[in-house]
């Protein structure tokens, strides 16, 4: 039954319904990560926002702005506006998840000053993405019902924009990481041991969401093409 690109069938069952489940998996584990680490606070009593503050300044990103945005692992970096915005759960913490966070939102900062490869190329892909991620589906499974195999060409282009967008996020949130782990290592802004390994297994966690959030984008593409084949059989 189609419904605006939703189609519940043999191979979504398969390839999709799996994926799905190892991406709320993913899910839950970070937040279990984040709310275990967020009660393990570092002894030298720094916030995120001081971490943040200080690995910017370290850098040379005197002009980057720290701003506070409301929820939980709402955490990102908005190179538009050149400002790493943190939780309200990191922004005053005083938590080795909340240092890992932000340590890891000022690494995407430091891949734009530097020019990082992947975020520049993830960067310039975020329209199409965005245009890909809405129609690519409607297109699709309405070519295949209308039986247009220009229309289902033209979702499954779209959604494999999506597949490579995925994909080059990995290695700018893997890097962003370890850019972190590095500078909290190097700069002794935790304390080796539980500090140290809490954050680690904290950004790990979180790093597995988007190679789930992979893992699903490509069951939905090739689920696409297995349909579009089973048209033309």
């Amino acid at each position: 039954m189609p419904f605006f690109g939703f189609y519940i069938d043999s191979y979504y069952l398969i390839l999709v319904v799996p994926a799905l489940l190892i991406a709320t998996i993913a899910q839950i584990n970070v937040k279990s990560s984040f709310n275990k680490y967020s009660r393990i606070g570092n002894v030298r009593g720094y916030t995120g926002y001081q971490v943040a503050r200080f690995i910017l300044d370290s850098n040379g990103l005197h002009h980057v702005q720290i701003q506070r945005v409301a929820g939980s692992l709402t955490d990102h970096f908005d190179p538009s506006k050149s400002v790493v915005r943190l939780s309200d759960t990191v922004y005053n913490s005083t938590s080795v998840a909340a240092i890992g966070v932000a340590a890891h939102e000022c690494g995407h900062a430091i891949q734009h000053n530097v020019g990082y490869f992947p975020i520049k190329l993830r960067t310039a892909i975020v329209p199409i993405t965005q245009i890909g991620s809405t129609l690519a589906f409607p297109l699709a499974i309405i070519g295949l019902f209308m039986g247009s195999s220009v229309l289902v060409t033209v979702g499954i282009l779209l959604f494999t924009v999506v597949v490579v967008f995925q994909l080059v996020t990995l290695p700018v949130e893997f890097n962003a990481s370890s850019r972190a782990l590095r500078t909290i290592t190097d700069e002794h802004i935790l304390e080796d041991g539980a500090e140290y390994n809490g954050a680690k297994k904290m950004l790990t966690a979180a790093a597995l969401t988007y190679v789930a959030a992979l893992l699903t984008a490509v069951a939905q593409l090739l689920r696409l093409i297995l349909l579009a084949n089973r048209r033309n059989d």
